[in-house]
């Protein structure tokens, strides 16, 4: 297995922050006291999550090369 050559800029791509930010929401749920998680209904942290990922793989499919 090898690494992409420009490995060390991959917190500027969009598919990895998109992929990290639905680990987050996913962790950050889990460590929400019951009574808290009442308040936010659980269908949208799954719909939210879901829609982040399938923006991840979406960036990842487009070449994201660096700034002009």
């Amino acid at each position: 297995m090898k690494l992409v050559p420009d490995a060390g800029r991959a917190w500027t791509w969009f598919s990895v922050q998109a992929m990290t930010l639905a680990v987050a929401i996913q962790s950050a749920w889990a460590a929400l006291p019951a009574d808290m998680k009442t308040k936010v209904p659980e269908a949208w942290v799954y719909y939210l999550t879901v829609a982040l990922l399938v923006l991840g793989i979406a960036g990842r499919l487009v070449k994201q090369g660096p700034k002009e």
